[in-house]
């Protein structure tokens, strides 16, 4: 069976659509179906792209009202997919920009076998940006965001990427832990890992390397130093990532009470 790719669609501006476009025909050869969630306002400003996307049988496409906590969105999404899809086909949890960067540079074929190479005993498959990747990003985002999975193996001694780029599972996986996901930010899928982290495995990967510069055209090293001296991408970090360490700690304790 193949496997699906289930993934947000937050773009009121039209920056990712015509990137999705120009993957569609790809991801039509390589997975079964595209379960996405529209925002709101992407649906009340982009309707005529919208229109497309639901005349189109490949996309299970769910139109959210409002532009809720992200959290909330996110849940709405894997849930619509997790009881959609048959229990035991493998959902690819993942994000637009970053399949459209993989798909469109050179690390399409690299990203095309992993998808394909997965195994049963691979699930639940997180995989992780690689310390090549990791180059790629600002220095900001690479500290700030490691510091979770540093607390991860200090907590669990496990090396996880709680704010991971792209997670495969199977559906009926999904839908057995999303009951126990309750945090209505970003911080859910820091959630996610932690129901899973008992059985969970990593890849480290090339082709999750950062997907910006390809998306909004610019210089990677420009826009990289430009990144790195902005306070307000330091704290944009920080508002998702705080979340996250109360959510690892919150789910330590609970451990050590159930021992």
């Amino acid at each position: 069976m193949q496997s699906a790719a289930v993934f947000p669609l937050h773009d009121p501006d039209g920056l990712l659509f015509p990137h999705l476009e120009t993957i569609t025909p790809v991801l039509k050869q390589n997975f079964a179906r595209v379960y996405l969630a529209v925002s709101g306002s992407t649906r009340d400003r982009r309707p005529e792209n919208i229109g497309r996307l639901q005349t189109d049988r490949f996309f299970d496409v769910s139109v959210q009202d409002g532009d809720g906590p992200i959290g909330d969105r996110f849940t709405s999404l894997y849930r619509q997919a997790a009881l959609a899809a048959p229990p035991e086909q493998v959902l690819h949890l993942c994000f637009l920009d970053r399949l459209a960067f993989a798909l469109g540079t050179e690390h399409r074929s690299r990203f095309l076998a992993d998808v394909h190479a997965i195994r049963e005993e691979d699930l639940p498959l997180i995989f992780q940006r690689s310390e090549s990747a990791w180059q790629t990003h600002p220095q900001n985002y690479y500290e700030i965001e490691g510091f979770v999975t540093t607390l991860g193996r200090i907590l669990f001694g496990k090396t996880l990427d709680y704010a991971w780029c792209h997670l495969a599972l199977r559906a009926s996986d999904l839908a057995a832990i999303l009951p126990a996901v309750k945090n209505h930010d970003l911080s859910m899928v820091a959630e996610i890992v932690l129901q899973l982290q008992d059985d969970i495995r990593t890849q480290e990967v090339d082709w999750l390397a950062w997907e910006d510069p390809f998306i909004l055209g610019r210089d990677p090293d420009e826009l990289k130093r430009e990144r790195e001296a902005s306070l307000d991408e330091a704290q944009k970090r920080l508002a998702y990532v705080l979340p996250m360490v109360d959510a690892l700690l919150k789910y330590s304790r609970e451990q050590n009470v159930r021992k």
